[in-house]
């Protein structure tokens, strides 16, 4: 039970015995650092039902707490502000309540919940994942793990973007140019290959278009006369009429990418429960639509295209089937929500994990499955997030400027061992430890730099910058969680019994009561879908920590019962940051 709703039912009372006046809402903040308290209550609401000066009004009050509340020890009101100092008492029993949970904050999923459906990654087969998919799976992964965390059941998933004439592209380059090469030939990762093909048809492409435009062509007529275009479109229409040749290499060239995709998201720490796959999907939703035009929520034009009309909520008319039949990606889309509630019927809302630059999609998406009568499509969400960009300016893939997801995460690894060997802290670290150690920092600070923002807002990415010992960085909580680490390895006595201590020092009070704010920034988390209040809860804990540290004296304190209780609560607060950490995805090292 929180502080506030020990204290409600109770200021409730106090009002109802010293004025005759029920009130059901009590407004609190928390107190302002210049002040003494630990709670704040707004007395100014009252103003409007009770006739009274709003300091006397907050003494009143104060006094009732005081005299009939254990929790409360002493107040002090500053203008309509009733500041009230909760007793140590009470934080010592919460403090020993909570110190051997092994999973503080963290709720158990009720067995007749319904489960939430996480999205993310979703890539394409024609190249490898960049740092774009990096903030992705990131962002997917984490608010996938603090919506567990916060007592729902949660699937993984993505849908793999496995066909069209982008695929095509990089079949029909590897057919030209690629003389049978392989990823075991080339000793290149098999999306890596793949993509090297995508660019090459962009090459290849662009001399066409030049040499025709030379020959008279107009830019327009070169695009779409160029002899390569035009094979790739051929051999799409092979593949959609199941050509043997064409599919084989299909399958083919896309295992060589998923076998690189999955090494790629081991190294990044995410995992998924299930796959979809475009290639099975983009005809799901063909049926819906039927369904909905005999029900009068699609209309058919004159040419036999049909569409749906949402002027009327805002937005414009939407094509769901083109006039010669085929599936938009609305209509694929559609078909693939009702397929997922099919396969797992425990679903009860989906979280999508897709960029800005889609927003209206969702709308529209959203919007069509409720008119189709879904009762889950209340709980849709589009998690919606900016771009990222480096110091060196936007990405394209088709020109081979893309920042490989690979390559960064190897990059932050060389930047932390880098950073570590300057630091010189490492003596009596084997090989092995230090390479993990390097991985962990690296793949730390860049998980951090990454989810401490708000997913709505645009990254410009520093990987320099990220991986720093101070400041809100990963790699200065992880510092901080090793130092706790060192302090435990060092108690040379045993601290894991219940401390005598009655009296709590002003900085171990605050820890605590900033350790008493995680199962509810848990769940706030959870509800916004942000990692960002995770991230930076867990800056602000670290920060009060060294405060902590700095002040008192934990291994060299001469009351034993003092000594015990700081082990203990410097303990707690390392578990507390690595429960954070995982709903992050970012591993905490033992020594740094």
């Amino acid at each position: 039970m929180t502080l506030s709703q020990i204290l409600k039912p109770s200021i409730e009372k106090a009002v109802q015995a010293l004025f005759d006046v029920a009130i059901d809402k009590v407004e609190f903040q928390t107190t302002r650092k210049e002040f003494e308290g630990d709670i704040t209550m707004v007395i100014f609401p009252l103003l409007k039902v009770i006739k009274s000066n709003p300091v006397e009004l907050g003494n009143k009050i104060g006094n009732y707490l005081v005299e009939n509340v254990a929790e409360v020890s002493r107040f002090n009101v500053v203008s309509g502000f009733l500041n009230i100092v909760i007793s140590d008492e009470y934080y010592l029993n919460f403090f020993n309540d909570i110190r051997k949970e092994d999973k503080f904050g963290f709720v158990v999923p009720s067995p007749d919940d319904k489960a939430i459906m996480v999205e993310y990654s979703s890539p394409n087969t024609n190249k490898p994942l960049h740092l774009g998919h990096v903030r992705n799976n990131l962002l997917g992964y984490s608010v996938a793990e603090i919506i567990k965390a916060s007592g729902k059941k949660v699937y993984k998933t993505q849908i793999i973007n496995d066909r069209g004439i982008h695929i095509c592209k990089s079949m029909l380059a590897w057919q030209k140019f690629g003389n049978g090469e392989t990823p075991e030939s080339t000793g290149l990762k098999g999306d890596k290959l793949v993509g090297n093909y995508y660019v090459a048809f962009d090459k290849a492409y662009k001399e066409q278009i030049t040499q025709l435009m030379s020959e008279g062509k107009t830019e327009d007529e070169a695009k779409k006369q160029a002899p390569i275009i035009l094979e790739a479109q051929e051999m799409l229409l092979k593949w959609e009429a199941g050509d043997a040749e064409v599919i084989a290499l299909w399958k083919k060239m896309n295992q060589w990418v998923y076998d690189g995709f999955a090494t790629t998201y081991k190294n990044l720490g995410v995992n998924f429960d299930s796959y979809y796959y475009e290639s099975n999907t983009y005809l799901l939703g063909k049926d819906v639509v039927q369904i909905g035009l005999e029900k009068g929520i699609f209309e058919k034009d004159p040419d036999g295209s049909v569409w749906i009309d949402l002027t009327d909520e805002g937005l414009d008319r939407k094509i769901v089937l083109r006039s010669d039949g085929t599936a938009v990606y609305m209509t694929q889309d559609i078909g693939t929500a009702i397929q997922r509630v099919k396969d797992f019927p425990d679903v009860g809302g989906m979280v999508y994990t897709v960029g800005n630059e889609q927003d209206y999609h969702f709308k529209v998406l959203f919007l069509i499955l409720k008119k189709l009568g879904f009762d889950w499509s209340k709980n849709l969400y589009h998690l919606s997030y900016g771009m990222v960009d480096l110091p060196s300016g936007k990405m394209k893939s088709r020109e081979g400027t893309v920042v490989d997801a690979d390559d960064l995460m190897q990059e932050m690894t060389d930047t932390a061992q880098k950073i570590a060997e300057d630091l010189g802290k490492l003596d009596g670290y084997s090989e092995e430890e230090k390479s993990k150690l390097y991985k962990t920092i690296g793949l730390g600070a860049l998980k951090y730099y990454i989810l401490k923002v708000d997913p709505k807002k645009r990254i410009l990415f520093d990987p320099a910058e990220s991986v720093d010992f101070a400041g809100n960085t990963g790699s200065f909580i992880q510092y901080t969680y090793a130092r706790i680490q060192s302090i435990i390895r060092k108690a040379d006595f045993d601290f894991t019994a219940t401390s005598s201590v009655a009296e709590l020092h002003e900085k171990e009070k605050e820890l605590i009561k900033q350790l008493e704010l995680f199962p509810e920034v848990i769940q706030n988390a959870a509800q916004s879908h942000s990692p960002a209040l995770i991230a930076n809860y867990t800056y602000d804990l670290v920060r009060e920590y060294n405060s902590f540290y700095q002040a008192v004296s934990i291994l060299g304190e001469e009351d034993l019962d003092k000594k015990i209780f700081r082990v203990q609560l410097s303990k707690k607060v390392a578990d507390t940051i690595a429960l954070a950490f995982q709903l992050l995805g970012i591993d905490v090292p033992d020594r740094m």
